[in-house]
């Protein structure tokens, strides 16, 4: 079978292109809204991880999704920055909590300031996150405000439960997790906020407070479930200076990964006794043979084609979503070429391409 990993991107150039240019509006909007006064390491560092590099997907994903169903990118504009910000004080949070080193090539806040700092600096980006929510208010009017509220609540809930789910499996070692179990996490803690959240904002703004904006909640589902396989195999094969974040970091961290789970499953009881003891140690206590243990479970994940695995089940979620998003797009009226309403037709053809070729550029970073 042909992974995903070994198939060419499809629309690459143009996914690029877009996310370019949406990061370029999303990030304006952005810090014009950082307070410039500020205590000492709070609103001055809130602008940190925004302005490293990245690609800007979940802002990016609002405003496409806006202009695919015929809105006004303009006018999502705030619910996209809204996202960036959630999603950026998680990134804070996730730091403190997994003890990493790198964010975006370059040391995370807890690494260069402390965790004190980082955890009331993450606070504050999520503080500015709310005061884009409340100001929906008077840029959209006050029902299609409370909708892009309950759909902010929603999208912090699920986030959390899949953040704690983790956090649960490392303290409590739990060793006899299923793919199952995986996918569910997947669902709450990266398919939420990373794409049913961004999307569901999008049809909003696009359609109004009325519209059902569960109707690509499938897509982003399977998006979610193939961009979190495809971020686990990076930690692990990826090169470091296009991860931008530590190489095996996961295995250090005992995270339970669809690779990890596999092994697991598919390793001889000596085997996997020596993976359970492994996960069993924080990383502080794991001492300096660590890194032979960790060598280990690479070339053992190896043998047992576990990334392989996990490749072919990030392919069959690319697929689906593509299915998914070809179904949806079919009832959808076209755009006309010179655009009615409130949306302009070649923005929103650019954007439905955006849409189709964005299942494959998931899984094409690191090829």
């Amino acid at each position: 079978m042909t992974t995903a990993a070994e198939r060419p991107a499809v629309g690459a150039p143009l996914v690029e292109r877009v996310l370019a240019h949406y990061r370029e509006r999303t990030l304006a909007e952005l810090l014009r809204h950082i307070p410039e006064q500020s205590p000492p390491y709070l609103y001055d560092l809130a602008a940190d991880y925004p302005t490293r590099p990245c690609k800007g997907l979940r802002a990016a994903l609002c405003l496409v999704t806006c202009a695919a169903f015929g809105g006004a990118p303009d006018r999502a504009l705030n619910p996209a920055v809204t996202v960036e910000l959630f999603h950026n004080a998680f990134l804070v949070h996730d730091d403190i909590q997994d003890g990493s080193e790198l964010r975006r090539g370059t040391p995370t806040l807890p690494a260069r300031y402390g965790v004190e700092v980082a955890l009331n600096v993450g606070n504050a980006i999520n503080l500015l996150g709310l005061r884009r929510v409340m100001a929906n208010r008077r840029a959209l009017g006050g029902e299609l405000a409370w909708r892009l509220f309950e759909e902010t609540e929603l999208m912090c809930r699920q986030s959390l439960e899949g953040q704690a789910m983790e956090i649960a499996w490392i303290r409590d070692n739990v060793c006899d997790l299923t793919s199952a179990d995986y996918y569910r996490m997947c669902l709450k803690k990266t398919s939420w906020y990373t794409f049913l959240y961004p999307c569901r904002s999008g049809l909003l703004v696009a359609e109004g407070a009325g519209t059902d904006a569960t109707r690509l909640d499938r897509f982003g589902w399977y998006l979610g479930a193939a961009f979190q396989i495809q971020d686990d195999v990076l930690n692990l094969v990826g090169a470091a200076e296009e991860y931008g974040k530590e190489i095996a970091g996961d295995l250090w961290e005992g995270k339970r990964t669809l690779m990890l789970i596999q092994l697991l499953e598919r390793a001889t009881p000596a085997e996997r006794a020596r993976v359970v003891r492994h996960l069993s140690l924080t990383r502080a206590q794991r001492g300096p043979g660590a890194a032979e243990d960790v060598a280990w479970l690479l070339d053992r994940m190896t043998a047992y084609d576990c990334v392989a695995h996990a490749q072919e089940a990030a392919a069959g979620l690319v697929a689906a979503a593509e299915r998914e998003i070809e179904g949806v797009l079919a009832g959808v009226p076209e755009p006309a070429a010179d655009g009615d309403g409130d949306g302009d037709g070649a923005e929103a053809e650019q954007a439905r391409a955006f849409l189709r070729a964005l299942p494959d550029f998931v899984v094409a970073r690191g090829r």
